[in-house]
């Protein structure tokens, strides 16, 4: 599962278009938009166009590194970069479905020689490995609302 796949995006962008204001999270804090907001600003980052703060961690070893980004589950109520939950609260869920059918399109775009952001946990990534991270972390949270 790579987010480079097109059957994939376009699966995705017909799930998000399922969710309603009032369908309620499994786990965790947010809303419906504030999810989609906090996939929207995670793709923005890894496109260069919203800039979050590097953290030194564990996950920048490699081994770890692949363990996490292609085996692992993802852990429920992680902690997140400040910069990728800061719009969570107030966001509007149709703008973020409209903003996730352009986003998408823009990573539809994203070519093996394409240069994306450091990501602010992980470090430098390949294009399979940031295209295998984004679809992973983007099923984790359609899960959390039963998409």
């Amino acid at each position: 599962m790579t987010m480079w796949d097109a059957s994939l995006r376009s699966s995705l962008i017909d799930r998000a278009g399922r969710l309603k204001d009032s369908t309620k999270p499994a786990w965790g804090k947010m809303n419906a938009g504030g999810m989609m907001a906090h996939l929207n600003d995670s793709y923005r980052m890894a496109l260069g166009e919203l800039t979050v703060k590097p953290r030194n961690v564990p996950l920048r070893y490699p081994a770890i590194k692949q363990l996490v980004i292609y085996a692992l589950p993802f852990p429920k109520g992680v902690p997140t970069a400040p910069e990728l939950i800061s719009r969570c609260e107030g966001a509007v869920l149709a703008d973020e479905q409209r903003a996730y059918g352009e986003l998408l399109e823009k990573l539809a775009s994203v070519t093996p020689a394409s240069r994306l952001a450091d990501h602010p946990a992980f470090g430098n990534l390949t294009h399979r490995a940031y295209g295998v991270l984004m679809a992973r972390h983007t099923e984790h949270h359609f899960r959390q609302f039963g998409l």
